[in-house]
C-alpha cells in the first residue's frame, strides 16, 4: 500500500479497536468478509467507494443504501469509517477492509481464548500447503472459483481447528489477488500475533524442541527484541543442528550447516 492508505488503514484501525466492545462484534468477521468478496465481485461499485473525487458523506452513503439490511449495522458503521478515509486504490480499499475483517477475526480470538490456538493453525497449514504441490496447485488454480478453495479448506481443516481458523484461511485462500499464497498465510501469523503487539520469529530446526527449549528460546529472543516474541518452529533435517531465525526481514543463521558453508567458502577463498 503507498502512503495514503497506509495512513488510511491505521486510522480504521484505530477506529475498530474502538468498537471491540460492540455487542455485535462477534458477528463483525463474518460481516465484513462478505463486504470484502462482495467488493471484489462488483469492481464499480468498489470503483465507487473508493472515489476520493466524491464527498465522503456521498461514499458513506453509498456504503448505507447498499449494505443497509444486508450486514449488521456494527459492520455498516465500520464500512462507512472505511470509506471516508482517503485510499491510493480501489483495491487498497478492498484489501483493507479485508484486513479489518482478520482483524475483528482474531480480536474475537482472542476474548474467547482460541488466539493461541488459532496462531498455530494457519502456521501449520502454511508448512502443509508448502509441503504439498497438489495442495498448492488446488489452492491457487485461477480456474477454480472461490467458493471451491473454500471448500477444499474446510474439507481440510473440518473438526481439527478453531472456528477462526476455518473462517479466515477459507477467504484469504479464494482472495489471494496475485499474491503468493505462503506470503498470505505468513502475514496473517504476523497480523495475528499482532493482536497481542507481538513478534513471530520463524525457528528452523533439525529436530523438534521440547517445552523448556520453545520457552527459552522465546525468552532470549523477547530480550534481544525488546517486546514480546511468538516462535514457530519448522523442521529441517538439512540444517544438522543449531537453530535459523527469522524475524521479519532480520535472519539469525547458527545452523551447524550455515557454520560449514562459512568454513567451505573460507577454505576456497
Amino acid at each position: 500500500m503507498l502512503g495514503a492508505s497506509r495512513e488510511a488503514l491505521t486510522a480504521a484501525r484505530e477506529a475498530l479497536d474502538a468498537r471491540r466492545g460492540d455487542p455485535q462484534f462477534a458477528s463483525l468477521p463474518a460481516d465484513l468478509l462478505a463486504v470484502a468478496a462482495l467488493l471484489d465481485r462488483e469492481s464499480a461499485l468498489r470503483s465507487a467507494l473508493a472515489d476520493a473525487g466524491q464527498p465522503s458523506q456521498v461514499r458513506a452513503g453509498l456504503v448505507g443504501d447498499v449494505l443497509g439490511g444486508r450486514v449488521s449495522p456494527l459492520a455498516v458503521d465500520v464500512v462507512t469509517a472505511v470509506v471516508q478515509q482517503r485510499w491510493s486504490s480501489d483495491l487498497d480499499l478492498l484489501l483493507g477492509i479485508e484486513q479489518l475483517a482478520y482483524q475483528a477475526a482474531f480480536t474475537v480470538a482472542e476474548a474467547d481464548a482460541t488466539l493461541d490456538a488459532t496462531e498455530d493453525e494457519i502456521f501449520t497449514f502454511g508448512r502443509a500447503v508448502d509441503a504439498s504441490s497438489a495442495l498448492q496447485m488446488a489452492l491457487t488454480d485461477p480456474a477454480q472459483p472461490s467458493a471451491t478453495k473454500a471448500a477444499i479448506v474446510d474439507d481440510l481443516l473440518a473438526g481439527r481447528t478453531t472456528d477462526t481458523t476455518r473462517q479466515v484461511l477459507g477467504y484469504a485462500v479464494g482472495h489471494l489477488h496475485g499474491q503468493r499464497i505462503d506470503a498470505v498465510v505468513d502475514a496473517l501469523v504476523a497480523l495475528a500475533a499482532r493482536q497481542r503487539e507481538r513478534l513471530v520469529a520463524e525457528v528452523t530446526v533439525a529436530a523438534q524442541l521440547d517445552d523448556e527449549q520453545h520457552r527459552r528460546l522465546a525468552d532470549a529472543l523477547s530480550r534481544m527484541k525488546g517486546r514480546a516474541v511468538r516462535v514457530n518452529v519448522d523442521i529441517d533435517p538439512a540444517v544438522l543442528g543449531g537453530v535459523h531465525v527469522r524475524i521479519g526481514d532480520e535472519v539469525i543463521d547458527g545452523t551447524v550447516a550455515a557454520r560449514l558453508e562459512q568454513a567451505r567458502r573460507t577454505v576456497l577463498a
